[in-house]
């Protein structure tokens, strides 16, 4: 099968694993079987960027209310997702504009609150531009060429010293080589130089869990960013992911110590303003309330099980 001249060297049809409609809200999905955290790439950043929004998603659970672009982030995936569930010669531009508004049947079930907020003609507005990204993706790739292996696809793994790693993978492609490409769609515009290193955060994560669920470092990563039709591609070395595991497990460990502490510092950025939780931050004269504990009561609880990409 011919492909994109940019794609893995020898990509050709696979048989697709069945599809997990997980997408809408899996951000906010933050626990293994049992209830305990778990360290997703959102999560992750959460912690880094500010403890206490952390704990107040991760641990309180306190709703936030999604903005408008988040939901057509949402929307795109899921109509994204749907493209790659039909026939490859089916894929086409006019195919993919129609899929828009039964993907919007689904996630809207999920959104109530900004459904609430759409007049019929903002709706028809939202959806537009919903086609209008999916229709930029062509730009990019040719979806009637290639088949993925997996689209988001659901991935648990345990690392060796026990820390909960959980995450959704928009696509992950094969080649006839046995080559691995991990693709991750974004909504908005690719990012500067300065800010391409936490860009690559959430691609460095999948492939760290792509080689310990399968033993493989994936041979490519990729950011689709459709807002303005980039590409930021990647080639990771097996190395820089063995750091970049350590990495994960030395902040595992600050917020293990920080649940069983109940100390989650809020840390004052510009990002502050696009902050749901202000009314509960000191920075801003709020009061949180009260540390409800660690979910399992112990911080260093582990799970000996592992879900695992076969």
């Amino acid at each position: 099968m011919s492909v994109p001249p940019d794609s893995l060297p020898g990509m050709r049809s696979t048989a697709r694993t069945p599809p997990v409609d997980d997408r809408s809200g899996s951000e906010f999905r933050t626990t293994l079987t049992g209830g305990r955290p778990t360290l997703s790439p959102s999560r992750a950043m959460d912690f880094k960027q500010c403890p206490l929004k952390y704990r107040l998603r991760a641990i309180d659970r306190i709703a936030e209310t999604p903005s408008l672009q988040a939901v057509r982030g949402t929307l795109v995936h899921a109509v994204l997702e749907d493209l790659f569930g039909l026939p490859a010669a089916e894929r086409l531009p006019e195919r993919a504009d129609t899929l828009a508004a039964s993907a919007w049947s689904r996630v809207r079930g999920e959104r109530p609150e900004v459904v609430e907020s759409l007049t019929d003609q903002r709706l028809e507005v939202f959806l537009d531009e919903a086609r209008a990204l999916v229709r930029r993706y062509y730009r990019l790739e040719d979806p009637t060429r290639f088949d993925p292996e997996s689209c988001e696809a659901r991935v648990e793994v345990e690392l060796d010293d026990g820390v909960p790693l959980l995450g959704i993978i928009d696509r992950i492609d094969v080649a006839a080589t046995g080559a691995l490409r991990v693709v991750d769609y974004k909504t908005g515009r690719a990012p500067g130089p300065t800010r391409e290193t936490q860009a690559l955060f959430q691609l460095k994560f999948y492939a760290l869990m792509v080689l310990r669920t399968r033993g493989r470092v994936p041979a490519q990563l990729r950011l689709i960013y459709l807002a303005d039709a980039q590409i930021l591609t990647y080639t990771p070395q097996e190395q820089e992911l063995l750091r970049f595991e350590r990495t994960l497990s030395a902040l595992w460990a600050a917020i293990e110590e920080a649940g069983r502490s109940g100390d989650f510092q809020p840390n004052s950025t510009r990002l502050c303003s696009y902050c749901d939780y202000q009314p509960l931050c000191p920075e801003f004269g709020g009061t949180p309330p009260p540390y409800p504990g660690w979910p399992t009561g112990d911080p260093t609880a582990r799970s000996t099980a592992a879900t695992r990409l076969q």
